[in-house]
């Protein structure tokens, strides 16, 4: 898509979310990006943040849209804050490591919700996922890591730009009002780090999505809003700590080079923070090709970038939520039971003796080193001191489910089934997974959201 330098930076983003040519092997990874993200917000939708987000949606009243994993349904906005809320509420669902989000929690949510109002078609879905994925990876190069790093939680800032962006293009705004709808959300995005560990956190996933879906439908009505309010003098730029303030540099080349294809997306194997990924992955190897168990175990030395500690706040946790944002507990359940799924934070786990006692005996601590060359939150090396004088050490780069080492389409559908079971029954859950790998076909939304209610 060409670009005219003489418009606002705002304005070429306009441009793009509605003329961009989305290539096939971007919507390919959008449909596996979608499934995914189903799967997981079916899963998170009987969490308790989810249940009571759907409470207060129903309370509200509205029935324009399906609220994935329950029987209600709700207006657009509702249904995408509930919708996206349950689909981050596990910490299951997706990473980008350059917009340091969980994308696709807000991106589907919101995508779903307009794509219900429009009637529209699966390959429309498909397409405004990648727009709005595009856009919030280019504010992520733009702002990161300055903006992460100072508090702001990006699943939520940047997700609610992104979100504005899907539902702009599923909607059919024009440029000039898809440029508005990304100005008004540029000053609906919020959302701290303060609170993870807290059901606020999957709740800032359904905000984004919902803010996005207001922005979209404002701007659809008429509603305008500054040119300048990404990168004004007082825009989410410099309002929200970014490490540059000039947009052009990243927009030059949108709509020929495509960030889901460069940078791609990682899928969890692990329903906790993505920074104790690369950990666990090693961990896990180490138990498996050594063959001790937690009764071996003298000491875990666990060394990260400067980040991971940033997010990973709670060293003694005390609620499932907490131990999703605690290397400690998360290392010590590995040793433990060698493996990490959904149960790993149930009450009962996390009171378990047997991890109680491991807890202690893992420490973390910042490498330097680790912050050269790579994205954040991917690094990690792991020595384990053992009861018999060996100590055993693997360095992690990446893990399992990132974009270098993709998730199968098996490990796929495994997870997403193994999601949907939590409140949809087999049957059920195996139609709906066919729909979703062959989404692109699919005239209208609608079609696949049907078989989707709790």
């Amino acid at each position: 898509m060409s670009v005219d330098t003489g418009t606002t930076a705002l304005l070429r983003i306009g441009e793009f979310v509605t003329a961009a040519d989305v290539p096939q092997a971007a919507r390919a990874r959008a449909t596996s990006a979608v499934l995914d993200t189903v799967g997981v917000t079916l899963a998170g939708a009987s969490e308790p943040a989810a249940r009571i987000v759907q409470r207060v949606v129903a309370a509200e009243g509205g029935d324009g849209c399906t609220i994935l994993g329950s029987a209600g349904r709700a207006a657009p906005g509702s249904a995408a804050l509930a919708n996206g809320t349950a689909a981050h509420a596990l910490d299951f669902d997706d990473m980008c490591f350059v917009s340091l989000a969980h994308p696709s929690a807000p991106l589907v949510s919101a995508a779903i919700a307009a794509a219900e109002v429009a009637a529209a078609g699966g390959r429309a879905l498909l397409d405004a996922y990648v727009i709005g994925f595009e856009i919030e990876a280019r504010l992520g190069r733009v702002m990161n890591p300055r903006h992460y790093q100072r508090g702001w939680h990006c699943t939520s800032t940047l997700g609610t730009i992104g979100a504005a962006a899907a539902s702009a293009r599923l909607l059919g705004l024009a440029a000039d009002s898809a440029a508005h709808a990304i100005a008004i959300a540029a000053s609906e995005a919020s959302g701290l780090k303060e609170n993870f560990g807290t059901m606020v956190k999957p709740l800032h996933a359904g905000l984004a999505a919902r803010n996005g879906v207001l922005a979209a439908l404002l701007a659809r009505a008429g509603f305008t809003a500054s040119a300048h309010a990404l990168d004004g003098a007082q825009g989410f730029l410099v309002a929200m700590d970014s490490e540059r303030t000039a947009l052009d540099q990243e927009l030059w080349d949108l709509g020929s080079r495509w960030e889901i294809l460069d940078t791609g997306i990682t899928v969890k194997l692990y329903p906790s923070c993505a920074g104790t990924h690369p950990t666990l992955d090693a961990i896990l190897d180490l138990r498996r090709r050594e063959g001790f168990t937690a009764a071996d175990v003298d000491r875990i030395d666990v060394t990260v970038d400067s980040i991971t500690p940033t997010v990973l706040i709670h060293p003694h946790p005390s609620t499932g939520l907490e131990a999703k944002f605690s290397m400690q507990f998360c290392a010590a359940a590995a040793i433990v039971n060698g493996f990490v799924g959904i149960d790993t934070f149930d009450p009962a786990s996390l009171a378990d003796p047997r991890v109680q006692a491991i807890l202690p005996l893992v420490t973390m601590r910042v490498d330097p080193a680790l912050d050269s060359g790579a994205p954040p939150l991917t690094q990690a090396r792991v020595s384990i001191a053992l009861r018999d004088g060996r100590t055993v050490s693997q360095e992690a780069n990446g893990a399992r489910g990132y974009p270098d080492r993709p998730a199968s389409e098996d490990e796929l559908a495994a997870k997403f089934l193994a999601c949907a079971k939590r409140t949809i029954d087999d049957g059920t859950a195996r139609q709906a997974l066919e729909r979703l790998q062959h989404v692109e076909t699919v005239s209208d939304v609608r079609a696949v959201t049907s078989v989707l209610r709790g």
